[in-house]
């Protein structure tokens, strides 16, 4: 007797790991880019016209270095890059802890990863979302071990 196939999605389960953290990275990083007022297309916070990608007028009530001042578009899209990247995370622990799921899983992991693209610097940087799209299509096509008789 000899197994087909491993016996847990160690593979996809590895790589939709290290992509959340990717994704998480990313969003962590565009968060604090947006709490100090830096926003793509905000300014130096309400009182604008200096400062931001655009030279746009921020958001905020006041100079923007408060944790919600001036926040901007990089601190709105950092926050949900944190949350897609906790998702990411979360199925990935969920999948190594019950593969006999791994549909559920690899589908969260999968729509987060590519989500993860509107909220956290491209995805992690990019890297985070190649490593969950093919972590989350590992864990759908994975099938269970079988044993096969001689």
């Amino acid at each position: 007797m000899k197994l087909s196939q491993t016996a847990e999605p160690t593979v996809a389960f590895i790589l939709s790991l290290i992509g959340g953290i990717f994704i998480l990275l990313g969003g962590g990083m565009m968060s604090m880019m947006g709490s100090f007022g830096y926003g793509m297309m905000n300014g130096y916070g309400s009182y604008s016209g200096y400062g931001g990608m655009m030279g746009g007028y921020g958001w905020g009530y006041g100079p923007g270095f408060g944790m919600m001042r001036g926040y901007g578009y990089f601190g709105i899209f950092g926050l949900v890059g944190i949350l897609f990247g906790i998702a990411v995370i979360v199925g990935a622990v969920m999948l190594h802890h019950n593969p006999a799921e791994h549909s559920k899983w690899g589908l969260i992991i999968l729509i987060f990863s590519i989500l993860s693209i509107f909220g956290s610097a491209m995805g992690g940087f990019g890297v985070g979302l190649i490593l969950g799209v093919i972590g989350g299509i590992l864990a759908l096509t994975w099938k269970p071990a079988t044993l096969e008789r001689k």
